[in-house]
């Protein structure tokens, strides 16, 4: 996970005392970028959390780099910090290069980072995180765009402002539909109908129709969860990691009625599979597809050993990866030229 602090290490690297070791090629935590070796580029290694290496962590600590958590635990996120150099300061400091938090920054902390910090949040990217708000902007995408074209989620209603158009969509396919809370996380409030009576109406939720006949792995259902970072939406600049998870249910699949409500047959959240007396967990790292995770590399092996095209499986994967964020694009672009006075402070 490269962390650009370009203009820290530039402002150091100045005086004549570390030229010298700014200017070391092979330092692993040192990569340049800008043509002609002229901006430096942090880039972290998670193995340093074992290794505790010495000459990893003289970076961060030759240039007095600093970090602050706020609202949130982060134990790897600190762990991997820590490794590197960086010094945790108070939550109310000033004076850190990285802010890693839970919560969204209000405008007026946004208008204060300097050039040298960075914060792992973007304005506005709940039009991303909220159901409700996602839902909103890929209709609005469909509308301009054409309902082909951005095609990337089954029919969905917001309730209760959608209700009468859910029942009417009901009455002509009463199939399985799901419930979810607009903003919430870890199959919390998460839910199967058949019937719109079954639906509580006193608060926001989007209503979805089931997909009833998944993609199954050992007659399981999985989801993949996959790790997307965008460093800049003007210009638009995302990066997928190579690898990722696959999540398994604990109960095997099945589409009879009686199974509607058995949350470990139909979700696939670890937060709520790990609840189940079948839950299998791995603990050897060199294990790949053994348990209720898979490494997304071990589940692509699988299908492909049973002959579906993997290759057009991840160019749609990207494609739903980059459509999705296009359309909260403008709203999280417009807020960062409003509320963040460097084009480099967020990432996320």
């Amino acid at each position: 996970m490269p962390v650009v602090m370009a203009r820290d290490l530039e402002e150091t690297a100045s005086s004549s005392e570390d030229e010298e070791v700014v200017s070391q090629e092979d330092h692993p935590c040192i990569m340049w970028t800008g043509g002609c070796r002229r901006i430096p580029v942090l880039v972290f290694h998670a193995e340093a959390i074992l290794t505790k290496d010495n000459n990893i962590r003289v970076i961060g600590e030759r240039y007095h780099l600093s970090y602050k958590i706020v609202r949130t635990d982060s134990r790897l996120v600190r762990s991997i910090l820590t490794a590197h150099g960086f010094h945790e300061v108070h939550p109310s400091s000033t004076d850190y290069n990285l802010m890693w938090t839970g919560s969204h920054l209000k405008p007026f902390l946004l208008r204060t980072l300097s050039e040298a910090q960075k914060v792992n949040h973007f304005p506005r990217s709940y039009e991303l995180t909220r159901k409700d708000r996602l839902y909103k902007n890929i209709i609005r995408m469909q509308h301009t765009h054409g309902f082909k074209a951005f095609h990337i989620l089954p029919q969905t209603f917001l309730l209760p402002a959608e209700y009468a158009e859910f029942c009417n969509s009901y009455s002509k396919d009463r199939g399985p539909w799901i419930v979810k809370p607009v903003a919430s996380s870890r199959g919390r409030g998460v839910y199967l109908i058949n019937n719109p009576n079954q639906i509580s109406l006193e608060e926001n939720i989007l209503v979805s129709r089931y997909i009833n006949n998944p993609l199954l792995i050992d007659d399981f259902k999985f989801d993949v969860r996959l790790y997307v970072l965008v460093t800049s939406y003007d210009p638009l600049v995302i990066y997928l990691y190579e690898e990722g998870l696959a999540r398994f249910a604990t109960v095997r699949y099945d589409q009879g009625a009686k199974n509607i409500r058995n949350q470990f047959m139909h979700l696939t959240n670890y937060s709520v599979n790990k609840k189940s007396g079948d839950y299998v967990s791995c603990d050897d790292p060199e294990v790949e597809d053994y348990g209720n995770k898979w490494s997304m590399s071990a589940m692509l092996r699988y299908l492909k050993q049973e002959g579906r095209d993997t290759t057009a499986l991840m160019a749609h994967v990207e494609d739903l990866i980059i459509k999705t964020i296009i359309s909260a694009e403008l709203a999280i672009a417009t807020a960062c030229k409003t509320f963040v006075p460097h084009r480099s402070s967020c990432f996320g």
